[in-house]
């Protein structure tokens, strides 16, 4: 017997395509129809959520998609054409990796020298020599050495704030920004670095709501929206792995199952999620969320997850 039309329209996502950002309500556990209407003080906070989208977002092509392209390339030695892209990018990123820009978040308030875009080029310099070393490849790795030591001090000389202890989300500032979460998976800094485990305090301070963890706060960083966004799942994914990679094993659990208890019926998950509305907010289903689960979980469950690999260089030894 098919089910009640109420209950099938659960599958399909609550939104408006229309010059607004997708919003997806959270639909409860199995055998629950619908969500109750929003009381009327929430009304308003829901559409103004649901408004914080970001016009031209097509348009806006800047080195960060190199920086990400070089970074997922994993199979560097798979093919002489992929070799041959990814040293065309490297020569411009050697003269791009300097430059400001508007981040991984793509804020509105002006380019600066964000610490995440930085971290990314030193990634993209650092696979490339790890590519030569481990495939065999040609490549002029003496010059992408000595750039990629060359953009670690830049980050560990700007990014860094003193007075608060952390790096921060763009160099001479001091808002926090939770893609810093990233330093230690990557393999920038190992997790025992105290740096690394001062800037997790610093975001679990100043970006947790509820547990969950907020990209960046909205006061703090000119994005060019109006008004507050939910908490970005993928980084509360991160948090978990960083908790994993400093010894918090029973964080890293007690965090990823409250994650888990987000997904909906079908154990889909949303980009983010508003503690106080208890809903699923912004595009649905969510690619990056679901990538950074199935990451946590395999860190949670082998001692060699994805984080622990790219990181592997950089860790202590172990017992």
């Amino acid at each position: 017997m098919p089910a009640p039309l109420r209950q099938r329209r659960l599958l399909r996502p609550r939104a408006r395509r229309r010059g607004q950002r997708l919003i997806a309500d959270r639909a409860d556990r199995p055998g629950a129809e619908s969500h109750p209407p929003l009381p009327p003080q929430h009304r308003d906070s829901r559409d103004h959520l649901r408004n914080r989208r970001r016009p031209g977002h097509a348009d806006r092509l800047h080195a960060l998609h190199r920086r990400r392209a070089l970074h997922r390339s994993g199979a560097a030695g798979a093919s002489e054409h992929a070799w041959r892209l990814q040293k065309t990018i490297l020569r411009q990123l050697e003269e791009d990796w300097n430059q400001p820009d508007e981040g991984i978040w793509e804020v509105r308030g002006g380019k600066r020298h964000f610490t995440h875009s930085r971290l990314m080029c030193w990634v993209a310099f650092d696979r490339a020599v790890k590519a030569v070393e481990g495939f065999g490849l040609e490549g002029p790795i003496g010059r992408w050495r000595a750039i990629r030591e060359q953009i670690h001090d830049d980050i560990c000389r700007h990014g860094w704030n003193e007075a608060k202890r952390s790096f921060v989300q763009y160099y001479g500032g001091s808002a926090l920004d939770a893609s810093l979460l990233l330093m230690a998976q990557v393999g920038f800094l190992p997790a025992a670095d105290p740096r690394f485990a001062s800037t997790v305090e610093a975001i679990e301070r100043e970006l947790r709501v509820d547990g969950l963890v907020l990209r960046y706060r909205s006061n703090e960083t000119p994005d060019g929206l109006e008004g507050d966004e939910g908490a970005f799942l993928a980084c509360t994914f991160w948090l978990v792995d960083a908790y994993l990679m400093l010894g918090r094993r029973d964080d890293a659990l007690a965090l990823f199952e409250q994650l888990l208890a987000l997904r909906n019926d079908l154990g889909l998950l949303s980009e983010e999620y508003h503690p106080r509305l208890k809903r699923q907010l912004g595009n649905f289903p969510q690619a990056f969320s679901h990538i950074a689960l199935i990451n946590s979980a395999h860190n949670l469950i082998s001692a060699h997850g994805p984080a622990e690999d790219r990181g592997a260089d950089h860790l202590p030894p172990g017992p």
